[in-house]
């Protein structure tokens, strides 16, 4: 839901009022989910403290850019305190040091026809070829 969120409000050619309300109410509805489920322990699937798992791994980079998804994460405290204590870890940290290196942050610009060509306009058929 947070990358069709992402998609509507950043990479559709064109705004759909009811999509990007959608997907933003999505988004928020998901946060809460986990803010809930982080309200009695410090990791997704965790049944007390200290169970880091996959879940962490996978949900992690789908939380991380609230803003750009248009959600204020100081509503849904226990998601801002998973999301500090991950991007505290040593592991996360160097991961996201070698983003930054090799896809450094661009300023926001319209994508263009070609971009968006490569990321949205295959299709099975273009897999088979």
């Amino acid at each position: 839901m947070a990358g069709q969120n992402g998609h509507f409000n950043h990479a559709a050619p064109e705004k759909l009022p009811y999509a990007v309300d959608r997907y933003e109410r999505e988004t928020a509805r998901l946060f809460a989910v986990l803010d809930k489920r982080l309200a009695e322990r410090d990791f997704v699937a965790g049944a007390g403290r200290g169970d880091y798992s996959i879940a962490d791994i996978a949900s992690y980079p789908w939380t991380v850019n609230y803003v750009r998804l248009k959600q204020n994460i100081d509503d849904f405290p226990n998601l801002k305190r998973w999301q500090e204590a991950i991007k505290a870890r040593p592991a996360t940290q160097r991961a996201y040091a070698l983003v930054q290196q090799i896809n450094p942050p661009k300023p926001d610009a319209p994508m263009t026809d070609e971009q968006r060509r490569l990321l949205y306009g295959q299709s099975a058929a273009t897999i088979r070829r």
